[in-house]
């Protein structure tokens, strides 16, 4: 072989290997990484309270109830689980996800595709009400707009002033999309979404949809000892603090938790 030849050999050999070695890396970028957890404290939780929305505003936590008759929203002492303030909503709106922006608190409703506004500070009604189709199920603020789930694949981007739709994205991990997108949180960058009727949290990047983490909660609140409605169902985060709290509708128990990476991928 002629010395060219040999070279043109060798520089082919390394873009062909630097290629396959891109490949290989992207292909395993492109799976989730897995988590269990630990619980870190155990606070008492509303045994009575169909958990929809939670999060922590200014050290303040926050939840959001649901079913007719029964939807409230609450500023709820973490340490005792009490109810220091509460306010109920219309008994023919079925409360679902909350999520500050500004000084306001919206919450949505399942059915009657509308979303309430209060005054995040005083926790009181402003009067205003924001319209959207379908179902609202879960509701985060990533810093310049609302997110909102509706039970399927999709996360709806809506403007923080209007509550316009402008924009969406369709979840999928591995190239599958994820249904039953329930209560959301915005946490460092990404969208954590409970998965209704199942113990598990996912990580969400939101520019692609693409799911970066799985959560795998089972044993948390052991399901032998629930109700058939008695899911996980509840995500904040305290920014200040950088702590993780979950929950579930009539769960006896919120949970601070840490996520441990699991070693498997």
């Amino acid at each position: 072989m002629s010395r060219r030849r040999l070279l043109l050999a060798v520089v082919l050999f390394v873009v062909v290997s630097t290629a396959c070695g891109m490949w290989a890396a992207s292909q395993g970028d492109g799976r989730p990484q897995r988590y269990r957890y630990r619980v870190t404290k155990s606070f008492p939780h509303d045994r009575t309270a169909y958990c929809q929305g939670l999060l922590v505003h200014n050290g303040r936590l926050l939840e959001g109830t649901g079913k007719y008759a029964e939807s409230s929203l609450r500023e709820v002492n973490l340490a005792t689980g009490k109810v220091s303030v509460r306010v109920d909503l219309p008994n023919n709106v079925f409360g679902e996800g909350i999520a500050v922006a500004g000084d306001r608190l919206l919450q949505l409703s399942w059915k009657r595709g509308l979303a309430f506004e209060y005054d995040v500070r005083k926790l009181e009604p402003t009067g205003r009400q924001f319209a959207y189709k379908g179902q609202g199920w879960g509701l985060t603020h990533d810093g310049t707009k609302w997110i909102m789930s509706d039970g399927t694949s999709v996360l709806r981007f809506h403007h923080t002033d209007t509550f316009e739709e402008i924009g969406r994205v369709t979840v999928v991990n591995e190239g599958r999309r994820v249904i039953n997108l329930n209560e959301l949180e915005f946490i460092d960058g990404q969208v954590f979404a409970n998965i209704w009727k199942q113990d598990v949290i996912v990580k969400i990047d939101i520019k692609d949809g693409r799911v970066t983490g799985i959560v795998d909660l089972r044993g948390l609140y052991r399901s032998g000892r629930r109700r058939s409605d008695d899911v996980l169902n509840g995500i904040a985060y305290d920014t200040a603090q950088k702590r993780l709290y979950v929950t579930g509708k009539n769960w006896p128990r919120l949970y601070e938790i840490k996520l441990v990476k699991k070693s498997d991928r």
